[in-house]
């Protein structure tokens, strides 16, 4: 990925596509939203094409808006991060995760760049002002006490804890969430089979193995995953009870390194 400086004289070459970035949605109203800046974002620094992705849960993921325009055949894409407050560690981890990806895919990419956080903007100012002139009073008065309601107890039998500690972070670990908790979604596991929970850990313990899942009632640990990984960890593992060896680690009692995988090369 490549981030170009411009003088006043020059200006960065057109983009073939425009890919406007959020972190997460998780109801329709979100991606009505992000479909509604598409649109006002059409026609804008020369692109044919614009489009939005989620970096973490949400469809399209950026994974999957990257390799729908990389076999569109877009030679410049644009990224435009629309987060707020941006994470100074986002440009890292953009980078590394996007490394992976290209280097796991045999065709040709195009060229990347990616836009400075929206709090950079000249016209924030502008914005907020907007902003304010759509406020609307908050009622606080106490609401009528509702009446006790009761829950389920989950009847699944798997959970899968996607580690969130530092070093599985910075290996990509918010892609691998966001990607299982999409096939979560799409192939219905909580319904299937045993039935599927998914969630975020602190520190899962094996750090040089990131970034790291552990799938339960085996409590089985699987490093460097992948999502392709996440792919055949749901086939086999949680719909068809086999562990994946590939990229499992059991307790030897000794430190083990990351194995080199066929997907990594």
């Amino acid at each position: 990925m490549t981030t170009k400086s411009t003088s006043p004289s020059s200006s960065p070459p057109a983009p073939d596509a425009v890919l406007l970035l959020a972190k997460s949605a998780f109801a329709a109203a979100p991606h009505q939203d992000m479909r509604r800046l598409a649109t006002l974002a059409e026609g804008l620094a020369g692109a044919r094409i614009v489009r939005f992705a989620f970096t973490e849960q949400g469809t399209p993921s950026l994974r999957e808006a990257l390799l729908d325009l990389v076999e569109e055949n877009a030679g410049r894409i644009l990224l435009v991060p629309l987060m707020l407050p941006m994470e100074p560690s986002f440009h890292n981890w953009l980078t590394k995760t996007l490394k992976r990806w290209r280097a796991a895919d045999p065709r040709p990419w195009p060229s990347l760049s990616i836009a400075a956080s929206p709090a950079s903007s000249a016209v924030m100012a502008r914005l907020i002002e907007d902003l304010a002139a759509t406020s609307q009073d908050l009622n606080l008065s106490a609401p009528a006490r509702p009446a006790a309601e009761g829950s389920l107890v989950p009847a699944q039998k798997r959970r899968v804890l996607v580690c969130q500690g530092g070093p599985c972070n910075s290996a990509g670990a918010d892609a691998i969430w966001g990607h299982l908790r999409n096939q979560q979604e799409r192939q219905k596991l909580r319904v299937t089979g045993d039935g599927v929970m998914t969630a975020k850990s602190t520190c899962l313990g094996p750090c040089n193995l990131s970034p790291v899942l552990q799938v339960f009632p085996e409590g089985t640990y699987y490093g460097g995953v992948t999502e392709e990984a996440v792919d055949r960890i749901i086939a086999e593992h949680l719909v068809g009870g086999r562990i994946v060896e590939a990229y499992a680690y059991h307790p030897t009692g000794r430190k083990q390194r990351l194995r080199h995988l066929p997907e990594q090369t």
